[in-house]
C-alpha cells in the first residue's frame, strides 16, 4: 500500500511528522537508492527500499532475523534493474518483506543475515562497530610467501588497503589454492580487489561467519531462524 513518505517515516517511529518532511527536504532520505527532496513522494513500506541517512526503514512490528547461505547467481537486493535473480527469491516461504545486511557481490556465496531490523542491520554494518567476517577464498595459483607477508602489511587500494587478518593457507591444489582471511570492512568487492592486485584471480568466495555465528553445513540456498543467543551476540541485548 503506497503512503507519503513522511507518514511512512513518522510510522515507522523515526521521526513525527513534521520532522520526517525536514529531513526529505534536507535530502537524507532515499527510496530505491534514489534521493527524495521534495515532499508528497508517495511509497510502499512493504516493497520499496526506503532509507534515512542511510539506514533502512522498517514497518513497525514482529522483529525477524535469519541466516541465508547464498548461493552465486543472486543479487543482494531486493529488486534488480537488470532482472538478475535477488536474494529474496529464495525466502518465498517467509510472509514479512526482509532486507539483505550487508552485501555480497553476485559472484560471491555463504552467509547473509536478512532481517526487518534497522538497529541491527547497522550495528552489522557500520564500520565503527568493526565486526569480523571470515571468508574462505580459492584463487587461482599458489599463494607465494612474499604475498603472504605483503598481505600481512596491507596491500594500498584505491579506496583505502586492504588489510585482512587471521590470513592463512587452508588447501593447496594444483593450480589454485584456498585461504581464509578475517576483515572488519565492507568496501565494495574489497577482497576480490585486494588478491587481484597481486595478481591473483579470485575463482570462489565464500563468507562462513560473521562475528561468533557460524555459516556451518547449511545447504546453498536456504535459511534458517536465528537463535535469541545469535540475536543478543550482535545486539548486546540481554533480553
Amino acid at each position: 500500500m503506497r503512503n507519503r513518505l513522511q507518514k511512512i517515516i513518522a510510522s515507522a517511529g523515526i521521526a513525527s511528522r513534521r520532522g520526517a518532511e525536514r529531513l526529505i527536504l534536507e535530502g537524507r532520505v532515499s527510496v530505491n537508492d534514489e534521493t527524495v527532496r521534495q515532499l508528497g513522494v508517495l511509497a510502499d513500506a512493504d516493497r520499496d527500499e526506503i532509507r534515512v541517512n542511510g539506514k533502512l526503514v522498517f514497518p513497525a512490528g514482529e522483529k525477524i532475523y535469519l541466516i541465508l547461505n547464498k548461493p552465486k547467481g543472486y543479487v543482494t537486493t531486493t529488486r534488480d534493474p537488470q532482472k538478475r535473480p535477488v536474494v529474496t527469491d529464495l525466502l518465498s516461504e517467509v510472509p514479512d518483506k526482509l532486507f539483505p545486511v550487508g552485501r555480497l557481490d553476485y559472484d560471491s556465496e555463504g552467509l547473509l543475515f536478512m532481517t526487518n531490523d534497522g538497529d541491527f542491520a547497522q550495528r552489522i554494518q557500520h564500520p565503527r562497530f568493526m565486526v569480523p567476517k571470515t571468508y574462505r577464498v580459492k584463487i587461482g595459483g599458489r599463494l607465494k610467501k612474499k604475498d603472504i607477508q605483503a598481505l600481512s602489511e596491507g596491500i594500498p587500494l584505491n579506496d583505502g588497503e586492504f588489510h585482512p587478518r587471521n590470513l592463512r593457507v587452508a588447501k593447496i591444489n594444483e593450480k589454485s589454492c584456498w585461504v581464509t582471511l578475517t576483515i572488519t570492512e565492507g568496501r565494495s568487492r574489497l577482497i576480490r580487489r585486494g588478491f587481484e592486485a597481486l595478481g591473483y584471480s579470485v575463482l570462489r568466495l565464500i563468507r562462513v561467519s560473521v562475528a561468533d555465528i557460524q555459516l556451518g553445513d547449511m545447504k546453498v540456498g536456504t535459511f534458517r531462524y536465528m537463535t535469541r543467543k545469535e540475536i543478543r551476540s550482535i545486539t548486546g541485548s540481554s533480553k
